[in-house]
């Protein structure tokens, strides 16, 4: 299951993009970090490097 963004908590930090190994990540017009499920390799490293706690893989 591709890791999820909760949007009411995600700040726009971008620590989540930088640490994606395979660039499944991104951060839409409103500056809040989007996860392209189909690219997602379910690998929990935004979880991890995620400052306020904002995603999760489920």
């Amino acid at each position: 299951m591709p890791a999820i963004v909760n949007k009411d908590l995600c700040t726009g930090c971008g620590a989540c993009v930088d640490s994606c190994p395979v660039e499944a990540i991104s951060m839409n017009d409103k500056d809040l970090a989007v996860v392209d499920p189909d690219t997602c390799v379910d690998c929990g490293d935004c979880v991890d490097t995620c400052p306020v706690d904002a995603i999760s893989m489920s």
